[in-house]
């Protein structure tokens, strides 16, 4: 008998019907023999009508209020999906957050899992149930409700699958894998078998909308196998596992686009020891991630300092760097939100030579301009204009024969 995680998105669970045939899917499992504990996110869209609930009562709502109050989405998904399959003949438990508990730290509305209690968990699947559980929240240690960001429940699904030290965590969303770009831009794109977990790491933090980024790093901590699939079909999905030897024969794995994000330039800063921090201090204060960076150094003692910001943290973010701006004499700001990250990722990269001048001479050739580089052991990110984006995706992607090839990046 094997231990099951499958966790489902919101466009699985968006309907009644759908409900149903998620019930069918994780009753199936159960019948083959497993224990089977399931991590629902709240119904396609609740959250976005909840999140502009609080964004109509004020502009900068409070971070607790918040989590309260977006953490209720999962509550009616967990309790529906519940219901069915009890109507269907099985014992079925669902858990809010709190209940189980998962326990967070106090950083609201992206709060990081500390600890899972698995006893409870483990008691009901002895007794034969099927347990369901809410996604995307958890609770601190002064008992206060949080939520884990956007994309949480993946979080959520693979660390239960962690603390449980389940056999594969299932990810049920509405496309069948992780392809080497996003399909709806490049119908060639192809599906991957495997990709490892560093490779994923990157995809997911470049702008691949798959899987959260927290949730790979919890699969690679606690080497949990993911297998993202489809809820409405039965193909097999992709792998998300360990690296092996065959990893470094494919030079490109996937192109990712990113265009969340916004860039702040901070112009004429003096240059003095500790300015940098001045700088990003009161951001990293105010839960801010700051993403790429780029310093350049004039001869006359000031300095130019550009990063990128995530949008939803823009205009916080711009709002405390003009108050910074003026604290160190800066001569001014300037904010972007029109722009976008394009990224190549491969593990094959670490080898071999060569890779981040092509894709810099491919989009040069079609008159994109690069305002902004970032270059890991496996990954280049360039920030151009966002009207630039599918255009540069799709160059890239031919660039590097994604689409002629049976992708098997493991």
């Amino acid at each position: 008998m094997a231990l099951v995680v499958q966790k489902y998105g919101g466009t699985s669970v968006g309907t009644i019907e759908r409900i149903r045939n998620v019930a069918r899917r994780v009753a199936k499992t159960y019948d083959d023999g497993n224990d089977v504990v399931v991590v629902v996110s709240a119904m396609s869209g609740e959250t976005n009508k909840l999140v502009a609930l609080a964004n109509e009562v004020c502009e900068f709502p409070s971070e607790r209020e918040y989590d309260v109050m977006v953490a209720t989405g999962e509550q009616v998904s967990i309790s529906l999906l519940s219901m069915c399959l009890q109507s269907m003949g099985y014992k079925a438990k669902s858990y809010l957050g709190f209940q189980i508990p998962i326990i967070t730290d106090s950083a609201y509305s992206k709060a990081r899992i500390l600890k899972i209690e698995d006893k409870k968990v483990r008691e009901d699947l002895k007794n034969g149930s099927i347990i369901i559980v809410a996604g995307f929240q958890g609770i601190d240690k002064e008992g206060n409700i949080t939520t884990l960001g956007r994309g949480g429940s993946d979080t959520s699904a693979v660390a239960m699958a962690a603390a449980l030290k389940a056999d594969v965590c299932e990810i049920y969303t509405d496309v069948d894998g992780i392809y080497t770009t996003d399909p709806r831009l490049v119908p060639e794109a192809s599906k991957m078998e495997k990709i490892s977990y560093d490779e994923m790491l990157e995809m997911a933090s470049l702008g691949s909308k798959v899987l959260q980024i927290r949730s790979v790093e919890f699969a690679k901590k606690y080497n949990v196998v993911i297998h993202v699939r489809s809820s409405f079909n039965d193909n097999p999905g992709t792998l998300v596992t360990k690296e092996d030897a065959d990893m470094e024969t494919v030079l490109v794995s996937g192109v990712t686009y990113n265009k969340d994000e916004a860039k702040i330039s901070v112009f004429r800063i003096p240059d003095k020891p500790g300015i940098a921090s001045r700088i990003f201090s009161p951001l990293s204060h105010a839960n801010i991630t700051v993403d790429m960076i780029i310093q350049n150094v004039s001869s006359d003692g000031y300095t130019d300092l550009t990063f990128t910001v995530p949008k939803t943290d823009y205009k916080k973010a711009i709002k405390i760097v003009e108050e910074t701006a003026k604290e160190v004499g800066a001569s001014g700001v300037k904010g972007d939100e029109n722009i976008a990250k394009v990224s190549i990722v491969g593990v094959g990269m670490r080898s071999h030579s060569g890779i981040a001048s092509k894709m810099f001479q491919t989009l040069s050739q079609e008159g994109i301009n690069i305002q902004m580089i970032s270059t890991s052991e496996i990954k280049v990110s360039c920030v151009i204009e966002s009207k630039y984006t599918e255009l540069a995706v799709r160059v890239l992607h031919e660039a590097f024969d994604l689409a002629k090839k049976d992708v098997k990046a493991e």
